[in-house]
């Protein structure tokens, strides 16, 4: 047989496959073709039919798109199923939407029961969170998108995030994803990690995470452990939020780990020296210097003279005039000078005077006591002798003639 027989033959032979595809394509087949060329809202595919089929933007995807290039580029090749076709209209409708569906949910059911981790892109972002392309339409409620609250999701379009299947339905075409639940799990696991690491008295640099009315958040490591409001500042805290904001960094200490319950407690004032600590080379005996009373009590008045270091003031050094309580001259409250009579850090006390800072009054000068009798002059008087001891009166010389007849 000659090569030109046999070319002939051949081409015979493809004729004869493209005349039995002409024939038997219908409406439900599936084809395999390549895209040829792309409009804002179709693309053509080369199936190998006497004309290219087109795929309408709708049919591209199962999430909305602006541009047929959101989803196919020219020379890829594609599955899909024929929506319809019309030989005298040469008209030939495909969907690779159609095709994708089928296969996604096959790969949806075995990622649910698995609970596995894959990888979606943001492909729009609607009312309620995000949609993601995953063969079926994916969504993401806004609560399960991170583990903290997000305002704006403006820009997570195009994103790249790590879900999992949290449900799934597909009979009614549901398919609900988290990436939180991926978050959750990695921060669990980050974070016994972490406690395990965690050693009580250690002293570490963190960011303040949250603030609350009874303490702040601070992220060690990736976990983050509670400061309470009584263990930031050495001085009275009203609200975590007077002193410290979001983002700061802070040194602290850890205080307790309870890995059982997850809990880390910190403390921001006793990461750096203690106020007893630096009192000593503050405060000296018989230094002047201003305090506040902050409390009282029936023994005297507690005076602090820096934010954690208190003295007292005994109520016998109060006032130069005798008090039977504190409260009679001092409020809880009322800036007042001490006198520092004694100090001892190491045993963090401190004696102070609150009279001593003041100039005691003037006494008043005493009133001569009234005689009871006539008042008698013993200078010239025979029966008083008078020296330097003081004065004695002899019996003999008082009442000599009265006593000798006793003799």
């Amino acid at each position: 047989m000659s090569e030109e027989t046999r070319n002939q033959e051949s081409a015979e032979m493809q004729s004869q496959e493209q005349l039995d595809q002409i024939v038997s394509l219908k409406k439900g087949d599936t084809v395999k073709g390549t895209i040829v060329k792309l409009e804002d809202n179709q693309a053509y595919v080369s199936i190998g039919y006497k004309y290219d089929g087109v795929i309408p933007v709708r049919e591209l995807s199962s999430v909305q798109l602006d541009n047929a290039s959101d989803a196919v580029q020219v020379g890829q090749e594609v599955e899909c199923k024929v929506v319809s076709i019309n030989d005298d209209k040469e008209s030939l409708v495909l969907s690779k939407r159609a095709i994708d569906a089928e296969n996604a949910w096959d790969e949806l059911e075995k990622h649910f029961e698995a609970q596995d981790v894959f990888e979606v892109t943001v492909a729009d972002v609607v009312k309620g969170g995000l949609v993601a392309d995953v063969g079926a339409r994916g969504f993401i409620p806004a609560s399960m998108v991170e583990r903290h609250f997000v305002e704006d999701f403006s820009d997570y379009k195009g994103r790249t995030l790590r879900v999992k299947v949290k449900e799934l339905d597909r009979e009614n075409n549901k398919v609900i994803l988290s990436q939180k639940d991926v978050l959750e799990e990695e921060f669990e696991a980050n974070k016994q990690k972490v406690m395990a690491e965690l050693k009580e008295g250690q002293v570490l640099e963190g960011t303040v995470q949250r603030l609350t009315q009874f303490g702040a958040f601070v992220d060690v490591g990736g976990v983050d452990g509670l400061v309470h409001v009584s263990e930031i500042a050495w001085n009275h805290v009203d609200k975590p939020s007077d002193v410290l904001s979001e983002g700061d960094q802070v040194r602290v200490k850890v205080l307790k780990v309870d890995p059982e319950k997850g809990k880390i407690s910190l403390s921001i004032k006793a990461a750096g020296p203690g106020p007893w600590e630096t009192a000593g080379e503050q405060f000296h005996t018989g230094d002047i210097v201003t305090g506040v009373v902050k409390r009282l009590v029936s023994f005297g008045a507690f005076v602090e003279l820096a934010p954690g270091v208190e003295g007292l003031v005994h109520i016998s050094q109060i006032s130069h005039k005798h008090i039977g309580t504190p409260q009679e001259v001092l409020k809880e409250g009322q800036e007042v000078q001490v006198k520092v009579l004694d100090i001892n850090p190491s045993e963090q006390r401190v004696s102070l005077s609150i009279k001593e800072t003041e100039e005691a009054p003037a006494q008043a000068p005493r009133a001569e006591k009234p005689s009871k009798g006539p008042k008698i002059d013993l200078k010239d008087n025979p029966n008083v002798s008078l020296n330097n001891q003081g004065m004695s009166v002899t019996l003999g010389e008082r009442f000599g003639d009265k006593l000798s007849k006793f003799k």
